[in-house]
């Protein structure tokens, strides 16, 4: 944390160059589709100086090059495409080369195809976008190590996945809502492979066009689907320790007409895990004034993802592509808690050991289907798309509990859980530009879910002689239809761009319960204002002033007032008078570009009304041990205000280093009470919380074709009413090199290289309860992986001019 700290201090202190800057503009398609081409490449090298620069496209095929005034040979250039070459000029002011029109270049077909690096960070205006090319460290992973390392994303010990700080974040599958996200996110998330995975799109301050949902903001991850001409792709087996073996191809084939492609990985892991629990209970009378807990996870999990689609191509301006996704996972865990209970002078009461046989299946489908027409390729666009997914998640375990003193079977537990999704999606999106400097957008989305849950727990106590109980058997079934539709305005006013929208969404939700004689049932409808103002305050600086109004709805597990059990201690139950939370977001951006590094800063203020509490008590039963039983159930009880500030850099020192870094602190102010309707006890919940977590990801080029990149992560301590954090420190390691003439590649990565990635917390409940508490979900790892690209190769940087880029400056809606 130190040296990253005199580093960010040390890049400050650096000069930019004052040399006059000029600004290159224009924009790249394909002279047959006359589609827009996204990451061409835009190399300038000066003819006196012999210096490479450049640039490269947005998805909307416009650059945006700053670079100092100079002589330069200009080269224009794509993969499988024929160059577009200008002959060396001297350019004195800024130039727009219009609309450069690229041919395929048949010769290469029958050759290997290039296929390009793309950079790690890609900053924007109004988004950061993560490429996973490059990125050494997530190689043999799955979709939670990518968003570990993405930019104002913070992934926690379990899995859990918050955006500056703010666990509230909406995570999409290209775009839209998706069961692979699953009922579950955390462990879903664990299933997806990261070779599966382009991008990560990190949109804190969303337009009209997408979902209100998500306070935080959005994660948007985009799935492969290559688009090269002929036949190529590549193949990759892993190998690791703890137990490891995982393989991933993916290719596409396309003609003229058609595209074909897919990307199919296996993973067998091992995943040992292990967790303390220290208890102390405040009580005179308490049967057990304390007790110590050891756990240690011995997870197996085997999974299979694939994804196959196709491409049609009706005409030089329209396409069709279908798209099915298939997830199947089987998990076989083995979790030991060792449990000593003590009186209150440190006797020991009773030592027993409880161990879960928990098996996990899991399948989850989606077929999509999208039309995209462009019309006459000037900026007229239309979009719909229509997906149905599913999900299924069958949890069987069976949990002896042991005397270990006189190795006695006490009880005998069975519980069998089950949890189905079924969603479907309609969607149409029209975009009108009216010029070049004015565009309208209007939209509509019917998103309907249909959440199952059931959970079943019989007992069998041997220790008293009781028959076999029935003590929880419950059926849940919630289902949510958000009708939704959008405006929006953009223009452009010389260095000003506004994009404004206003959406409205109508919510249906039916709550069906067991134990209830009639479904809850509620409507409400909602206005969700947009507004997005951009402005170039002069060449290679920009500001941006960001407002919208975000939702956060109940549901599931939230809603369902029966409880469930984590363990024999902790009970769950939620409230299906659960309000949803609305909230405001302000962000303030700046982005500055230098000629070796950018900056990107923001300052974000949010405040949500009727938040979400979860509040923890003493149920005043205790369980035949005498442990005393804990309820936790959340309510609407306060304004949460949260102000912060982050910026996120990429530097390039040298030709050879490259550094991403992002730091964000924010500032938590909670305000409510909450007084026990039993007890009459009040307790205050105002709290305030200052937090903040450093990434500094490194990345080293060596001799003979040999990477290596280190990627540090510290997230500060944290604190809410009830509990405390302490910071967290973790690091891990990877080295790659090209072999067989940059056909394959070779990488080494080590996953958490100090075994630190471990939260330990405390949690105080009033004159009742003290537990401290340490939490590893996954210990080191160490991997290697084989990769194998047929009829593709590495592009080589200077062949491809400089690949450190970032992209284009516009707003996306």
């Amino acid at each position: 944390m130190i040296f990253c700290l005199f580093f960010t201090t040390f890049l400050f202190s650096q000069s930019p160059s004052t040399e006059k800057e000029i600004t290159l503009t224009g924009k790249v398609v394909d002279q047959t589709t006359k589609q827009p081409l996204e990451y061409a490449t835009i190399i300038l090298k000066n003819t006196k100086t012999a210096k490479i620069s450049g640039g490269i496209t947005d998805e909307k095929g416009l650059f945006n090059v700053k670079t100092p005034v100079g002589n330069y040979e200009i080269s224009i250039e794509f993969i499988s495409f024929k160059p577009a070459k200008f002959p060396a000029q001297n350019i004195t002011a800024d130039k727009n080369f219009g609309t450069i029109k690229l041919s395929e270049d048949n010769k290469s077909l029958d050759e290997v195809v290039i296929i390009a690096e793309k950079t790690t960070v890609d900053i924007r205006l109004d988004k950061k976008v993560f490429n996973i090319g490059k990125d050494l460290s997530i190689r043999g992973g799955n979709a939670s190590d990518v968003l570990g390392n993405v930019p104002s994303v913070q992934v926690d010990v379990e899995g859990n996945v918050s955006l500056r700080g703010n666990d509230n974040v909406t995570i999409l599958i290209d775009g839209r809502p998706s069961a692979l996200v699953g009922i579950n996110g955390a462990e879903a998330l664990r299933q997806i492979p990261a070779e599966a995975i382009e991008r990560v799109e990190v949109i804190t301050s969303p337009s009209a066009r997408y979902d209100a949902e998500g306070t935080a903001g959005i994660l948007n991850i985009i799935l492969r689907k290559n688009q090269l001409k002929g036949f190529n792709g590549s193949m990759q087996l892993d190998l690791g320790i703890p137990e490891r073996y995982g393989s991933a191809l993916n290719f596409n084939l396309r003609s003229k007409k058609w595209n074909f492609f897919t990307n199919t990985g296996f993973r067998y892991n091992a995943v040992p895990g292990n967790a303390f629990n220290d208890s102390e209970y405040f009580s005179p009378t308490a049967q057990n004034a304390r007790v110590v807990e050891t756990r240690n996870f011995d997870r197996l999990g085997r999974s299979l993802f694939t994804s196959f689609g196709t491409e049609y191509y009706i005409n030089d301006n329209s396409s069709i592509v279908a798209n099915i996704v298939y997830n199947y996972g089987n998990d076989d865990d083995v979790n030991t808690n060792i449990i000593n209970r003590f009186d209150r002078l440190g006797n020991i009461n009773e030592a027993t050991s409880r161990i879960e046989n928990e098996s996990e299946d899991e399948k989850r489908v989606q077929y999509t289907l999208d039309y995209v027409n462009n019309f006459d390729g000037k900026g007229k666009k239309l979009t719909a798309s229509l997906q149905f997914s599913s999900e299924i998640e069958d949890v069987l375990n069976d949990i002896p509990e042991i005397d270990r003193e006189i190795n006695f079977l006490d009880e005998f537990e069975n519980v069998i859980e089950r949890q189905n999704e079924d969603s479907a999606l309609l969607q149409i999106d029209y975009v009108h530009p009216i010029g070049e400097n004015i565009q309208y957008e209007a939209g509509y989305r019917a998103n309907y879910r249909d959440i199952f849950n059931s959970f079943f727990l019989e007992q069998t106590d041997f220790k008293n002689n009781k028959p076999t109980e029935i003590l929880i058997d419950n059926n849940f079934n919630y289902k949510e239809l958000v009708n939704a539709a959008y405006f929006q305005y953009g223009q452009k006013f010389n260095k000003i761009s506004i994009l404004g929208g206003l959406r409205y969404e109508h919510t249906s939700i039916v709550v069906d319960q067991m134990i209830i004689s009639s479904p809850a049932k509620r409507n409400y409808g909602n206005l969700f204002p947009t507004l997005n103002i951009g402005i170039e305050t002069k060449e290679g600086e920009n500001v941006t002033i960001g407002y919208n109004r975000r939702i956060r709805r109940p549901r599931g597990r939230s809603l369902n007032p029966f409880p469930s059990r984590s363990s024999e201690t902790n009970i769950y139950t939620g409230n299906v008078d659960l309000n949803p939370v609305f909230t405001d977001a302000f962000d303030i951006g700046y982005l500055k570009r230098w000629e070796k590094f950018t900056l990107s800063t923001s300052a974000y203020y949010n405040i949500s009304r009727d938040n979400w509490e979860s509040i923890q008590e003493n149920t005043g039963d205790i369980t035949d041990n005498g442990d005393a039983i804990l309820r936790r159930f959340p309510i609407n009880l306060s304004t949460s205000k949260r102000v912060g500030f982050e910026f996120t850099l990429n530097y390039k020192p040298f030709k050879i280093w490259n550094i991403n870094s992002d730091f964000n602190v924010f500032h938590v102010t909670t305000n409510g009470d909450y007084t026990n309707p039993t007890s009459g006890f009040t307790q205050n919940f105002d709290f305030e919380n200052t937090s903040y977590f450093i990434r500094l990801n490194q990345k080293i080029s060596l001799p003979s074709k040999t990477d290596i990149q280190i990627n540090s992560n510290y997230s500060g301590p944290s604190q809410n009413a009830q509990s405390k954090n302490k910071g967290i420190f973790s690091m891990d390691f990877a080295a790659s090199k090209e072999i067989l003439k940059e056909k394959a590649t070779i990488n080494f990565n080590i996953s958490d290289v100090f075994n630190s990635r471990k939260r330990m917390s405390t949690v105080t409940i009033p004159n009742f309860t003290e537990q401290y508490s340490e939490f590893q979900w996954r210990e080191r790892q160490i991997s290697v992986s084989f990769i194998y690209r047929f009829n593709q190769t590495k592009i080589d940087k200077k062949k491809n001019g400089n690949q450190e880029f970032n992209g284009g400056e516009e707003f996306e809606g």
